[in-house]
């Protein structure tokens, strides 16, 4: 599966050594990297373990406040740039939404529109496009407030959650977006002024599970918001962990 880490701090702080364990997680996630933080969005489609760009970047980044990183494994859509995520775009009022996916979208009739129009071919560029045109169609008379921007995205994830396996990270220029609905599948834990959320422990520190089917939504470090709890966990069949563990043979 994918694996993503997401990061929300009231300061500025050094993640080099987070970020260089994670993406050495790449051996089994070989189909493509990218990381967002500040205003820079970066991807390739090679293994991250084999990226100069990634190499230099664990050793020289900056302290950040935000930042999200994702490494895939290919389930749906080709290997190549335009299906690396993050994905990212504005809504009508300008503000920037950018978007890493664990999970496969099994029922999602509703995104079959965007196959059209996408620039890849992954389930998790049309889910992006969707929760866009969704944001959207709710600003035709003005900029959400914050709140509004949390229960939109709270019952965004509760719809499409249903069937499907939904991790992921969303961040808004401002808030920072986390849900998961697979148990055992990401952690957090203080780190500095704020949080890091990845799918698995990327040091020696006490790492807590993400609370399941529940969103929670951080401003600088600081949870703002939490979701209702919903009922669409994913719970893998036997035919989705055999097929996992073949393609990681």
């Amino acid at each position: 599966m994918c694996e993503l880490i997401g990061f929300s701090a009231a300061r500025p702080t050094d993640i080099k050594e987070q970020l260089k364990e994670f993406y050495s997680h790449s051996a089994s996630n070989p189909h493509g990297w990218g990381i967002m933080y500040g205003d820079r969005l970066i991807r390739g489609c090679e293994r991250a373990s084999d990226s100069a760009a990634v190499e230099r970047l664990v050793k020289t980044i900056e302290d950040q406040t935000t930042t999200l990183g994702h490494i895939r494994f290919a389930t749906v859509g080709s290997i190549k740039l335009e299906n690396c995520h993050p994905f990212t775009g504005r809504d009508i009022t300008g503000r920037q939404w950018t978007l890493i996916h664990n999970g496969t979208i099994y029922s999602g009739s509703r995104l079959i529109p965007y196959l059209n129009n996408q620039s890849g071919d992954t389930d998790s560029e049309r889910l992006f496009l969707f929760l866009m045109d969704t944001l959207n169609s709710a600003q035709q008379n003005g900029e959400l407030s914050q709140k509004e921007r949390c229960e939109l995205v709270d019952n965004f994830i509760q719809e499409m959650s249903h069937k499907n396996k939904l991790n992921l990270m969303i961040y808004d220029g401002e808030l920072i977006y986390i849900h998961k609905n697979m148990k055992d599948t990401m952690l957090y834990r203080k780190l500095g002024s704020g949080y890091i959320f990845a799918t698995t422990a990327l040091d020696n520190g006490e790492w807590d599970d993400v609370p399941i089917a529940q969103l929670l939504v951080y401003k600088d470090g600081e949870q703002v918001y939490i979701g209702r709890q919903h009922d669409g966990i994913f719970i893998p069949s036997l035919q989705y962990i055999k097929a996992m563990d073949a393609m990681h043979i």
